[in-house]
């Protein structure tokens, strides 16, 4: 006897918890099984006629391709991804009573001078183009091994932010405010003490686009202006050395959990991301909003076909249309390349148990959580409210989520169903597994196990609390795992737009 898992009451298939054999008992449904169902995966409880629509999560998925037995297996190979018009509800907000909640209302953060609160502490090499990511890298390996052999105990380390833009770009298209915005929001982000901004001197995104008095602890130079790659280095160098004591001289100090914005990501790895650890992390994002702080959900492509379940958790029309827009953009930007908004899920998804963008994004959505929207936001545009945001994203995590630090996020909850080893420099990244046994075969690069959702040893709000207490711990300097095994040097990834000239 094999229990499955109907997600809504008026769904037509449910998910296989466990690997299920062809003609097994399905208890909870009193039908046989009449293919394998692999863990994960989609099993018809009823009779799904060709053409008809396949329900989960009481949301359309997508539309049966044949004719489809009780008890069998629905995928690819018998369901498709299908376009329809999408209802706004309303009243999807839902606001957590704390009263009787003994969660932390706050952390231990990092005062900058300017007022910003920041969850780690390092030097940032950030370069303009890609002519001087070689220099920018070579100046934080130098300060790096600087600092193993020197007592800085309050500093991170030195991160560089290297890219392949900055050039052979239109200077007044999108994609060059795009990029500008996401370089002023790294340069002016609270997890860095000094900033240096490099470029090689002749490039588009010019080293005097972004000097403004406004920015305080940076310093721009130019390799063709310092006479070459080496004495720029060696200059950098020598100037960093200087300001090490003034970085290390910083405490942590207690701060209201107001002051945290946390980026939440990835769509969903797996079937299981959006029944355990996805809306475990949306209870997270909940309380987080309930205590006066900020979240923001990402990912355009990936909440194609919900977002009308965001649009139903604003009743402002200006909001709606934001969504709206860039739901259209994305559409005709897939369609000039030659693709479709359901070529994600990725091949990984689909062995996972996804099928089409449509469930999906069902189950990427509840990331957010119930708490209302306050704002849709551009790429790398700075959060404007507390509470919960949107911002227009690719659906490539580290782009995405590159977005969303620029855009002022200080912690990142990456939720992962197959697996990730994501680290995000200078930002802390805490991994959240879908299922226990990927859990416990990765367990040295997983935070949280979601897992235990699924197998009834907790709850979502018991394992949103815990995701919640573990923010706090990584806000006030916990390590993460990603931290631990030193990855996220590599991930900063600007989005690139538009023609390469």
């Amino acid at each position: 006897m094999f229990q499955v898992i109907q997600l809504s009451e008026s769904d037509n298939i449910a998910v296989s918890p466990v690997n299920i054999p062809e003609n097994a008992s399905i208890e909870s449904h009193n039908i046989k099984t009449i293919t394998k169902i692999p863990q994960g995966h989609k099993i018809s409880i009823k009779e799904i006629k060709k053409g008809e629509k396949i329900i989960k999560y009481g949301q359309i998925i997508g539309e049966a391709t044949e004719n489809i037995q009780e008890g069998e297996h629905v995928h690819s190979h018998n369901l498709a991804f299908v376009e329809f018009k999408r209802e706004t509800p309303r009243q999807l907000i839902k606001k957590i009573d704390l009263t009787n909640n003994s969660i932390p209302k706050t952390f231990e953060g990092l005062v900058r001078k300017n007022g910003k609160i920041g969850t780690r502490n390092f030097i940032g090499l950030v370069s303009t183009v890609n002519c001087s990511a070689t220099v920018v890298k070579q100046i934080a390996d130098k300060i790096n091994f600087f600092l193993k052999d020197n007592s800085f105990e309050n500093i991170d380390g030195a991160v560089c932010l290297k890219h392949s833009s900055g050039c052979g770009m239109n200077t007044n298209g999108y994609g060059m405010q795009v990029f500008h915005r996401t370089i002023e929001g790294f340069k002016n982000h609270p997890n860095f003490s000094h900033v240096f901004v490099i470029g090689l001197g002749c490039e588009c995104a010019q080293v005097s686009l972004f000097q403004n008095k406004e920015s305080t602890n940076v310093t721009y130079l130019n390799i063709q202006d310092e006479g070459g790659t080496k004495s720029i280095i060696d200059k950098c160098f020598g100037l960093i050395c200087d300001i090490l004591p003034e970085a290390n001289n910083i405490q942590r100090s207690t701060r209201p959990v107001e002051e945290l914005s946390i980026a939440l990501q990835c769509g969903g790895s797996d079937s299981y991301s959006g029944i355990t650890a996805n809306p475990s992390l949306g209870y997270a994002s909940d309380l987080i909003v309930s205590n006066g702080g900020s979240t923001l959900l990402a990912e355009t492509p990936e909440i194609y076909g919900a977002e009308h379940l965001l649009k139903g958790r604003t009743e402002e029309k200006n909001i709606q249309d934001k969504l709206d827009k860039h739901i259209l953009w994305w559409q005709d930007y897939t369609k000039i390349n030659g693709g479709s908004m359901d070529n994600n899920p990725s091949p990984g998804n689909k062995k996972g148990g996804l099928t089409t963008i449509l469930e999906k994004s069902l189950g990427a959505v509840a990331k957010g959580g119930k708490s209302k929207l306050v704002d849709v936001i551009d790429y790398g545009e700075l959060i404007k409210h507390k509470g919960f945001s949107f911002m227009n994203s690719p659906g490539y995590d580290p782009v995405s989520v590159t977005g969303q630090v620029a855009s002022g996020s200080n912690i990142i909850c990456f939720t992962t169903g197959r697996g990730s080893c994501f680290g995000y420099k200078p930002v802390p990244s805490i991994k959240i597994a879908t299922n226990t046994n990927m859990y416990n075969r990765m367990e040295e690069d997983m935070d949280i196990n979601s897992g235990t959702i699924m197998e009834g040893l907790e709850s979502i709000e018991e394992n949103g609390i815990k995701i919640y207490n573990y923010i706090i711990e990584v806000a006030s300097g916990k390590k993460t795992k990603s931290e631990e095994n030193g990855y996220g040097d590599d991930e900063f990834n600007p989005w690139v737009i538009g023609a390469t000239l």
